[in-house]
């Protein structure tokens, strides 16, 4: 139970600093939400914005850092 303690605690700073990131930071120097590739239409009274790139990015990201975190905590 002590592992699964620590590593929700290190889950927990890690969401953290990325909220502190995106609210203290109104444009990302690393372009996140810009990519190409994102879907990005505006018309005249109509705005859709899709960040495919973006979210198949940090899904990688995310799941390596889970999968860091599994291996450390056996």
């Amino acid at each position: 139970m002590e592992s699964i303690g620590k590593t929700l605690i290190f889950i927990g700073l890690f969401i953290a600093f990325i909220g502190f990131l995106f609210l203290f930071f109104e444009k990302l120097p690393f372009g996140l939400g810009r990519l190409p590739g994102d879907i990005y239409i505006k018309k005249d009274n109509f705005v859709f914005y899709f960040p495919i790139t973006t979210s198949i990015l940090l899904s990688i990201l995310l799941s390596a850092i889970f999968i860091l975190l599994s291996k450390i905590s056996r």
